[in-house]
């Protein structure tokens, strides 16, 4: 097994030529609850240094207009504080707010340059990989437990796992891990939409992860997000004889030039396979878990009944 970043495996495991690999990274992982979509403090060297670069450019526009941070703040719709983390690094901001202050500082697109750079610097590394396959995708297909997929999560939900992280987060990690994820579901209004599948373990939509006010609320999305005519949700029953998902939860995304990956994660390991032969065979395990499952019309009426039940 090769062991490489998510870059390089997608430039080189993918490439269709039966080189295949898997990315392996021990800690963050995607779903669960140390923060699904990475963390927003970039853990490696060069993000570090993306980051801090963009920081101090940033400051630097600032300090030539003349503005001092609270005022460049509140047009940007930040405090002053959390401009001092942005430029000192220690946060990173959206695309949509880094275009916002080029706009304010009058950068002439100087800023937007860095916008890929520093959102790919808020994943892990090994996750960087799948955040760029995620954008690309024109098919996603995944089978949950015992969380849900990060793509389908309310914000609600999101913190309500990352509270119960032991040790606790901080304030402001917990802030950038909930940004991070929440932009990743910009997916949903993609154009052209990809094609999004979702099998879901009945188990989590029992769980009451923060409270029982947030999975309600997290039921009645699931039924929001499956309305879309591009997103199929699926449930697998408790009761269920026959599961092919008793391995784990696991994703398989389908790149335009219809290479295929996988992203699996256990007790904090996340991997992300490029081996064209696995991607095929994963392909083919969830065709089998969505035949087990709850059809997308049984699955709306099991969450309709799970809602309508006291």
């Amino acid at each position: 097994m090769t062991k490489r970043t998510g870059a390089e495996a997608l430039a080189g495991g993918g490439d269709g030529d039966g080189d295949g690999g898997t990315v392996v990274s021990v800690g963050d992982g995607w779903e669960s609850d140390d923060g699904g979509g990475g963390a927003c403090r970039p853990d490696d060297g060069g993000g570090k240094g993306v980051v801090a670069a963009f920081g101090q450019t940033l400051k630097t526009l600032r300090l030539r207009e003349g503005l001092d941070r609270a005022e460049f703040g509140s047009r940007i719709g930040y405090s002053a504080a959390t401009v001092a983390s942005f430029e000192q690094g220690r946060r990173i901001p959206s695309p949509r707010t880094i275009e916002r202050a080029d706009e304010v500082l009058g950068a002439g697109g100087l800023l937007c340059v860095w916008k890929e750079e520093v959102e790919r610097a808020q994943y892990p590394v090994f996750f960087q990989g799948m955040a760029t396959l995620e954008k690309e995708a024109v098919e996603l297909v995944s089978y949950s437990m015992p969380v849900l997929n990060g793509l389908l999560q309310t914000e609600e939900y999101m913190r309500g796992l990352l509270g119960m992280r032991r040790p606790p987060l901080d304030e402001e990690t917990t802030e950038q891990r909930v940004a991070a994820r929440l932009a990743r579901q910009d997916i949903f209004d993609r154009q052209p939409a990809p094609f999004l599948s979702f099998v879901l373990d009945e188990s989590l939509l029992r769980r009451p992860y923060g409270g029982k006010t947030v999975l309600r609320g997290q039921l009645e999305h699931l039924l929001l997000i499956g309305q879309k005519r591009n997103v199929e949700i699926q449930i697998m029953p408790l009761d269920r004889e026959d599961n092919a998902g008793v391995n784990g939860p696991f994703t398989v995304v389908t790149r335009r030039d219809g290479k295929k990956f996988v992203y699996a994660e256990a007790r904090g390991i996340g991997s992300l396979e490029t081996d064209p032969e696995q991607g095929v065979l994963a392909a083919a395990l969830y065709g089998i878990i969505r035949s087990q499952a709850l059809s997308p019309r049984e699955s709306t009426e099991f969450i309709e009944r799970l809602l309508g039940s006291p």
